[in-house]
């Protein structure tokens, strides 16, 4: 996720008492990408007597940077798995014209028909761009809202984290001995703020005097502001950490050093962590990749509408989940998850509902007549 065209706060900006009397930007929905390296990798099962489906994956960042790279990296090993797939891959791609390059090569010299773009700035102008260079190409991309006056053969996925982030939010508040938990932003965007949100309130709705206090590194891989941004929150109390940047391991490994707790982003995290670890919010790429990967195999596209141009879900679909609990995960606290989870699955429980405030007392939602 690095140099999205979004206005950066400024740095270190600490946002003290995080959702003390409710939410801050709790609405809107934007969307993310991120980090990767470059690899080829093939399935030696294709479909008799079948052309194997030729799909592209190309990662901004190292696909083994314990973050959202991983992530993706991960949910295309899920597609590895299905015959008639051939797969080529290639990370660390700048979002630059290298993007429009890389996916040119895989259509052109790998013979690709489907990529997968799995970072937000490769969209606009790079996919755009190849989109209509190659209008038999499906390009699917993560966490961009849908314009009818894009190409017919883009489309997007998105997998929403806010449910695993309030379920997480519980985690923590149950096992903070503080009553402070920090979480670390890596730019206020939207969606970014919304799973802050929702943790707070997870946490909130379990210890309605915890307080969170955020700060905002200003960008998505700055590992040095990340330990720096740690252990000022450790230094201010906070006894959990947790955060949105790309490659949570910095953070993790910092609060592990101190200590401290730690609750994971992206991927399962525990193995950095082994005592401080409690539980982490996951992306589920693998169910959304395989769903597409079985729509184009049975002749649907987005061009004759047989796949939509949005696909999205949460904790119901399968597109995301919780990562497993650490050892200091006591047995109350996983059945105060359990029941939380069952409520957002059945609808009983919405996690934004007013009277919200900001932390500076104005309402951002209002309560609703029942």
């Amino acid at each position: 996720m690095s140099n999205r065209s979004y206005r950066i706060m400024n740095r270190r900006t600490v946002i003290r008492g995080l959702l003390a009397a409710g939410a801050f930007g709790a609405s809107s929905r934007l969307w993310i990408g991120c980090t990767p390296t470059s690899n080829t990798a093939t399935n030696p099962n294709p479909t008799p007597n079948s052309t194997p489906l030729e799909i592209g994956f190309i990662y901004v960042g190292p696909k083994d940077d314990y973050g959202y790279n991983q992530s993706h990296a991960e949910g295309k090993a899920t597609v590895d798995k299905l015959s008639g797939v051939k797969i080529v891959e290639e990370a660390s791609v700048p979002e630059t014209t290298a993007a429009e390059e890389t996916m040119t090569n895989m259509i052109k010299q790998d013979g690709a028909t489907v990529l997968f773009p799995t970072s937000y700035g490769y969209f606009n102008p790079h996919s755009l761009k190849i989109a209509r260079e190659f209008p038999e190409v499906q390009l699917f991309h993560p966490n961009q809202p849908y314009k009818d006056e894009y190409p017919k053969n883009v489309g997007s996925y998105f997998s929403d984290l806010v449910e695993p982030a309030y379920l997480a939010g519980i985690v923590a508040a149950l096992t903070s001995k503080t009553g402070k938990l920090g979480f670390i932003i890596p730019k206020p965007i939207p969606v970014v703020l919304r799973e802050a949100n929702s943790f707070a309130l997870g946490a909130q709705s379990v210890k309605p005097n915890i307080v969170v206090q955020a700060i905002v590194t200003g960008d998505w891989s700055l590992p040095v502001k990340e330990a720096e941004a740690a252990n000022s929150l450790l230094d201010q109390g906070s006894d959990v950490l947790t955060g949105r940047v790309d490659n949570m391991k910095v953070i993790i490994t910092t609060a592990e050093k101190r200590g401290a707790f730690s609750s994971g982003y992206h991927i399962n995290q525990a193995s950095l962590a082994p005592k401080g670890y409690l539980t982490g919010v996951e992306w589920n790429w693998g169910k959304i990749y395989s769903t597409y990967v079985e729509m184009v195999k049975a002749g649907k596209t987005l061009m004759n509408g047989g796949i939509p141009h949005v696909v999205a879900g949460g904790l119901k679909e399968d597109f995301c989940k919780l990562s497993p609990f650490g050892a200091s995960v006591s047995a109350e606290t996983k059945k105060a998850v359990e029941a939380a989870k069952a409520k957002l699955l059945d609808g009983s429980l919405a996690i934004f509902k007013g009277e919200l405030k900001d932390n500076k007392g104005n309402v951002v939602i209002p309560e609703m007549d029942p």
